[in-house]
């Protein structure tokens, strides 16, 4: 089975960041064992608390653009100057191979590429944050950002909002809890048909 043949289904998930949605992900990859979480690969640092080729496949600028002459990616994005992130091919063959659907965990823009690319086989699902004040509230409590990154990020959050009706559902993530039950219903759903 190759990516080629678009045999499998994924589900997407996209959201402003800290909306909410790694945290449904990962609930969503203990409960469901026919799920496999898709690395991304990208350019950005490497985080104190993240693993290469388990958090993400972090590269080198370079390594990245030649993987991009190589067609090596479903999806890349320029998501922040010199910040690249992007779908390996080889990740979702590897995800297959292994006879599971695929779970990603991606921004906006790189959501509806998904979707656009995997068509009927895929479920793109958005995590919508109550407000942006909430947004905000939660980001300043991850304690990952700085004053620049922290509004970076808000306003990028504003123009994400946006594309939600792109999306073939959207989950409003005031708690958790109750995000996780309507995000679970909606991927068996999808999965069982």
């Amino acid at each position: 089975m190759s990516v080629e043949s678009k045999k499998g289904k994924v589900i997407i998930f996209s959201a402003p960041s800290g909306a909410g949605k790694t945290s449904i992900v990962q609930l969503l990859l203990k409960k469901l064992t026919n799920l496999s979480f898709s690395i991304s690969a990208c350019t950005r640092e490497k985080r104190e608390n993240e693993t290469n080729e388990v958090d993400y496949y972090f590269l080198t600028l370079d390594s990245f653009k030649k993987k991009i002459s190589n067609s090596s990616f479903i999806e890349w994005e320029e998501v922040y100057k010199d910040q690249f992130y992007g779908t390996l091919k080889s990740e979702i063959d590897r995800i297959w191979n292994n006879n599971q659907h695929v779970i990603f965990d991606v921004d906006v823009k790189g959501g509806i590429a998904l979707k656009n690319y995997f068509g009927k086989n895929a479920l793109s699902i958005f995590i919508e944050p109550p407000s942006i004040k909430e947004l905000k509230k939660r980001l300043v409590n991850r304690g990952s950002e700085d004053v620049k990154s922290l509004n970076k990020r808000i306003s990028k959050a504003k123009l994400e909002l946006s594309f939600k009706e792109n999306f073939d559902a959207v989950v409003v993530n005031k708690t958790l809890n109750n995000a996780f039950i309507e995000t679970e219903t909606l991927v068996q759903n999808f999965l069982n048909n």
